[in-house]
């Protein structure tokens, strides 16, 4: 059973900087990519960040500059590092993970990590 489990949220001031983290455990043989979705209350939960096995990363036009996603893959775990923080990037941020296990490709989320940003 392959489990994520975030941290790093909590309240910052409008400009200031939080770094989130996320481990996976369980029995993974490959990951194919990791990432970070937000989703704001009355908001459709989006994309923040995505990094694949070979480091290639892709990011919501809303976040370059601002936000960096690294990983490392001998520790299964994934890293956004958030600056410059505003108030509308005040959302749960949840991780995500495809890969392969023993018992095929998975898909699974975290079960999120609040941010809050006051202005």
């Amino acid at each position: 059973q392959v489990q994520l489990v975030e941290s790093g949220g909590g309240l910052v001031q409008a400009g200031g900087s939080l770094k989130l983290s996320c481990a996976a455990s369980g029995t993974i043989l490959s990951i194919n990519a990791m990432g970070w979705f937000r989703q704001a209350p009355g908001n459709q939960r989006e994309l923040v960040a995505t990094i694949s096995s070979g480091g290639s990363t892709n990011y919501a036009d809303s976040v370059k500059g601002r936000f960096t996603i690294s990983r490392d893959n001998a520790k299964n775990t994934v890293y956004m590092q958030m600056n410059s923080l505003n108030p509308e990037d005040a959302a749960v941020y949840y991780c995500n993970l495809g890969g392969v296990t023993d018992r095929g490709y998975v898909l699974r989320w975290g079960r999120g990590t609040l941010v809050t940003v006051s202005s």
